[in-house]
């Protein structure tokens, strides 16, 4: 049953064929089915799923999310249940939920649990963790990708139909691509923030993960408003309609991942009202501050104490954000003047064009072939990710069926702050079924 999405969840329960307590006892039943799969941290306990359950059948039944399962990743706060950021020695268990976790509350949902990451939200490959390296569900040891992996096998897996992650180098994409799902990463300030582990706090975002299009829209309309807790929140701008495409020239990928990328291009451009080239090198090279310049430091802002204390760090975690000490306020201010550049330069391609499109990746790994190169694999990973909070886009994550090997291939739709609308829309209207470009 919660293989169903939100829409065809709430048409069963207004036909009353399902109630809550029957989902609760479905969901329960699906996780314990699948063993230590590394999806989970913490699931709320079975009585506490029931009595909320129960609570519904008093509440509202027109709630947007009434009765819908969500799982949370865990460096997100939910009331009650330890957050980790898959790190146990760092864990503390909040009194109040997240902000968004509470307006899921507020709009019906039932709240499953935490689900794995890469430690702190350092990583896109979903195998930096000590809970475990969840599988991509196409299995074959492919990697799920991260940082939100636990978020985005819950939801392939059909043990949920919504999951929240966060995204600030691509963790609510490129998990999405490894997995067959949708992965909508809202403009910075839309989805408030506050009770989430940052990452880069300038930077990190509220993601979600859903089956389709229209589940992501419906969440994103209860996850979206003033955070009075988030000094980061920001109003909505809504951009105007329009399918004018772009896509790059330059892209470095994988020979299969390039050719089916190629059938989804020849079929959006076809559906497109305007179609334009552009150069990959500045979105790589904006990219490319996140790791390789000083917003590293950022990451190192928030957990100094904790990593110059006692606490077990994975090495690869602890080196990646311990980099973030090699920089000065001298390369953040040219750094930052450099962004400001590579921002105009995006302004006017959206002048241009209304969406971008891109491969979500440019190849895909093994949970072996990250472990041989946990760091060189994992900037391949986010080649085409890392750019997109620095330059302030909005994007959504969506799936384009498999290369010819058969390994799954996403694509993404980008487009400038407060076009989410637009990206929904165009994401189903231009981008091609994995039917139509098999």
């Amino acid at each position: 049953m919660t293989a169903l999405g939100v829409r065809a969840l709430r048409a069963a329960y207004r036909a009353g064929t399902l109630r809550p307590l029957t989902v609760v006892e479905d969901v329960l039943a699906h996780i314990a089915s699948r063993g230590d799969d590394a999806v989970w941290i913490s699931v709320t306990p079975a009585e506490v799923l029931r009595e909320r359950a129960a609570e519904l059948e008093g509440l509202d039944r027109a709630l947007p999310l009434w009765g819908i399962p969500v799982a949370v990743k865990d460096n997100i706060d939910v009331a009650g249940l330890p957050t980790t950021a898959a790190c146990p020695d760092f864990a503390y268990t909040p009194t109040a939920d997240a902000g968004a976790v509470r307006r899921l509350r507020e709009a019906g949902a039932i709240v499953v649990g935490k689900t794995n990451l890469d430690q702190f939200a350092t990583g896109l490959n979903g195998t930096r963790s000590p809970y475990g390296a969840p599988e991509s569900v196409y299995g074959g040891d492919l990697i799920s990708g991260g940082s939100s992996s636990g978020s985005a096998v819950a939801v392939a897996a059909g043990i949920v139909p919504v999951a929240l992650g966060t995204d600030t180098a691509g963790s609510g994409r490129v998990p999405a691509a490894l997995n067959g799902i949708v992965g909508l990463k809202p403009t910075r300030g839309l989805v408030g923030a506050s009770g989430v582990v940052p990452a880069c706090r300038s930077l990190d975002c509220v993601s979600v993960f859903t089956r389709d299009l229209a589940d992501a829209a419906t969440v994103l309309d209860v996850l979206a408003g003033p955070d009075p807790d988030d000094p980061w929140s920001r109003a909505d701008a809504p951009a105007a309609p329009g399918l004018r495409l772009a896509v790059p020239d330059g892209l470095e990928l994988d020979p299969a991942v390039e050719a089916r990328f190629a059938e989804v291009v020849e079929a959006a451009v076809t559906r497109a009202d305007g179609f334009v080239r552009c150069d990959a090198a500045p979105l790589r090279e904006a990219g490319d501050l996140l790791y390789g310049g000083p917003w590293v430091a950022e990451r190192l802002a928030h957990l100094e104490d904790f990593l110059a204390g006692d606490g077990a760090v994975l090495p690869v975690t602890r080196a990646v954000i311990a980099r973030g000490a090699d920089f000065s306020a001298v390369d953040t201010f040219r750094a930052i003047y450099r962004l400001q550049e590579l921002k105009a330069w995006a302004a006017r391609l959206f002048e241009t064009a209304d969406v971008l499109l891109l491969p979500t990746v440019p190849t895909t790994f093994t949970r072996a072939q990250l472990t041989e190169d946990p760091v060189g694999r994992n900037l391949v990973l986010g080649r085409y990710t890392q750019f997109t909070n620095l330059l302030d886009l909005a994007a959504v994550a969506v799936p384009a069926g498999f290369t010819a090997d058969g390994r799954p291939c996403g694509v993404t739709l980008f487009g400038p702050a407060f076009s989410e609308t637009r990206l929904l829309t165009a994401a189903a209207a231009l981008v091609p079924t994995p039917m139509e470009v098999a």
